[in-house]
C-alpha cells in the first residue's frame, strides 16, 4: 500500500551523497520541529528532550494541570461547606432555612439587576438603584406576608397591633407598589427614557423570576421540610449524575445554547434521579419533622413535630397480579408513585431553568452571574433550576397531595370578617358551653367565663 512520505527540504539546491551530512547539521533542529508537529504526543523519550530548550519544556500543560486541581478544590471545599451548612439550618428548624431562602433570593437578585447596571448613566440618575431596591422590598414584603398569613392566622388575627395589618394587607401591599410606580414615573429624565424603562422593565422580570418563585420555594417548608429539601435534592442529584453520565458515554449534543449537555447524559441522570428519589423518600417518610406541616417556628429536629401524617405517606398493601406467577405483598405509601413525577421534571424541565440562564449569560457576554461563591460562580447559576423546581413543587402539591380541611385560623378569619362583635361575643357563649359539656371546662370556668362576657 503506497503512503505518503514526507522527504526533508534540500538544501544547497542539490540532492547528491550529503545526506548524512545534512543530517548531522540538521539533526537538532529536525529533532525540534519534529516534537512541535506533535505536541499532543503523551510520552516522549530523553533523546526527544535533548533539542529542546528551558522556555520549550512543556510547563503550560502542568500549569493548566496546577490550575484545573486548584479549581476542583475550591469547588469541593465550597461544595462540602454549602451542605453542611444547609443541613445545620435544615436539622436546627425551619426558621433557618427561611433565613437561607431569604438570602438566596436577595443576593440572586442582586446579581440579576446589576447585569443591566450601566454606572456611567446611574450617576445622572442616583435613585435608579433606590427604586429597584424598593421594589424588591415591598415585593417580599407582600409575598412574606401573603405566606405568614396563610399559615400563622389564628395568632395574628388574635393581636390587636398585627390585626389592622393582617386584614388590610393586600391594600397596604398595593399602595406601595403604587408609591413606588408614581415615583419612577415622576424621576424620569429627558435623555434617559430608555435606560429607566429599560431598568424598570428588567426589575420586574428578576421579581418574577427569583422573588416569586422563591416565594414558592418559603411555602413548601411551611408545608413540611421534605416538600422543600426533597425537590433541590431531586436537581442537585440529576446535575450531578448528567456530568458523569455526559462524560462517560455522552456522545449526542442535546441543545445548541449550553454545547457540554448530551442526549446520553440527560436520560441516563433522568434514570439515576429517580431511583435516588426513591431511596430518599423511604428515608424521609419515616421522620415527622420532615412530613408534618410547620406549626411552630421554634421547632427543630431534636424537639420534633407532632401531626397526623398526610395519607400519601401511608403505605398500603400491593399484590402482584396472578398471571405474574408470584404471589408476594408490597407495601407502597402513594409518595412513591408521586416521586416519580418530581423526578422526571427535575431530571426534563427544571434543567432548562439552567438553559434560561446559559442564553441570559450569552446575550450579555458574560461567563457567571457573579462570583458570591468561589469556585462555582454566582448564586443565581447555582439556583437557575432550583427556582422552577420549587414552583412546580408547590403546584403539583397543592394539586394532588394537599388535604384541604377547615382550620383554627380559618375559622378564626371568618368569625372576624363574617360577624359583628355581637354574633362573636355568642359563638365564644356556644363554644363556652359545648366544651363545659365535653369535660374540657369546669363550671366554674364556665360561669366565669359567662359572667365577664357583655350582656346582650
Amino acid at each position: 500500500m503506497a503512503r505518503k512520505v514526507q522527504f526533508q527540504h534540500k538544501t544547497n539546491g542539490n540532492g547528491n551523497g550529503n545526506g548524512n551530512a545534512i543530517k548531522k547539521r540538521t539533526g537538532s533542529s529536525s529533532s525540534s520541529n519534529e516534537s512541535a508537529s506533535n505536541p499532543g504526543s503523551p510520552v516522549r523519550t530523553k533523546n526527544d528532550m535533548k533539542g529542546v530548550s528551558a522556555e520549550q519544556q512543556p510547563q503550560v500543560p502542568q500549569n493548566e494541570y496546577e490550575k484545573k486541581k486548584q479549581t476542583f478544590i475550591v469547588r469541593a471545599t465550597w461544595s462540602l461547606a454549602m451542605i453542611g451548612g444547609f443541613s445545620l439550618a435544615m436539622f436546627g428548624g425551619h426558621i433557618y432555612v427561611l433565613f437561607i431562602i431569604t438570602a438566596i433570593q436577595i443576593i440572586s437578585y442582586k446579581e440579576v439587576i446589576n447585569i443591566a447596571q450601566v454606572p456611567t448613566k446611574q450617576q445622572n440618575l442616583p435613585l435608579t438603584r433606590s427604586l429597584n431596591w424598593y421594589f424588591l422590598g415591598i415585593s417580599m414584603y407582600f409575598l412574606y406576608g401573603e405566606s405568614v398569613i396563610y399559615y400563622f392566622k389564628h395568632i395574628l388575627l388574635v393581636d390587636k397591633v398585627l390585626l389592622p395589618f393582617t386584614t388590610h394587607h393586600r391594600f397596604i401591599s398595593f399602595m406601595m407598589y403604587i408609591f413606588g410606580f408614581v415615583f419612577f414615573v415622576a424621576s424620569l429624565k429627558k435623555g434617559h427614557y430608555k435606560f429607566q424603562f429599560t431598568q424598570f422593565a428588567w426589575t420586574h422580570m428578576a421579581l418574577y423570576f427569583i422573588v416569586l418563585q422563591a416565594h414558592f420555594m418559603m411555602n413548601n417548608v411551611f408545608e413540611g421540610m421534605i416538600w422543600m429539601f426533597l425537590p433541590s435534592s431531586l436537581v442537585i442529584t440529576n446535575d450531578i449524575f448528567a456530568y458523569i453520565c455526559g462524560i462517560t458515554f455522552g456522545r449526542t449534543q442535546l441543545i445548541k445554547i449550553s454545547p457540554k449537555k448530551t442526549v446520553e447524559g440527560f436520560v441516563g441522570a433522568w434514570i439515576c434521579t429517580i431511583a435516588f428519589g426513591f431511596i430518599m423518600t423511604n428515608i424521609l417518610m419515616r421522620y415527622k419533622y420532615f412530613i408534618c406541616p410547620v406549626t411552630d417556628l421554634g421547632a427543630n429536629v431534636w424537639t420534633g413535630l407532632d401531626c397526623v401524617p398526610n395519607p400519601v405517606f401511608i403505605s398500603h398493601p400491593y399484590q402482584l397480579p396472578s398471571w405474574t406467577g408470584f404471589s408476594r405483598t408490597f407495601w407502597i405509601a402513594p409518595i412513591q408513585g408521586h416521586i416519580m413525577a418530581f423526578a422526571t421534571f427535575a431530571s426534563l424541565i427544571a434543567p432548562f431553568g439552567g438553559f434560561f440562564a446559559s442564553g441570559l449569560k450569552r446575550t450579555f457576554n458574560i461567563k457567571d452571574f457573579g462570583d458570591s461563591i468561589p469556585g462555582h460562580g454566582g448564586m443565581t447559576d447555582r439556583m437557575d433550576c432550583q427556582f422552577i423546581m420549587a414552583l412546580f413543587s408547590y403546584m403539583y402539591y397543592q394539586s394532588f397531595i394537599a388535604v384541604y380541611k377547615t382550620s383554627v385560623g380559618s375559622v378564626i378569619e371568618s368569625a372576624i370578617v363574617g360577624l359583628t362583635v355581637e354574633e362573636q361575643l355568642e359563638v365564644v357563649r356556644g363554644l363556652s358551653k359545648y366544651l363545659y359539656n365535653q369535660g374540657a371546662l369546669t363550671e366554674k370556668s364556665l360561669n366565669a367565663l359567662t359572667n365577664a362576657l357583655p350582656r346582650r
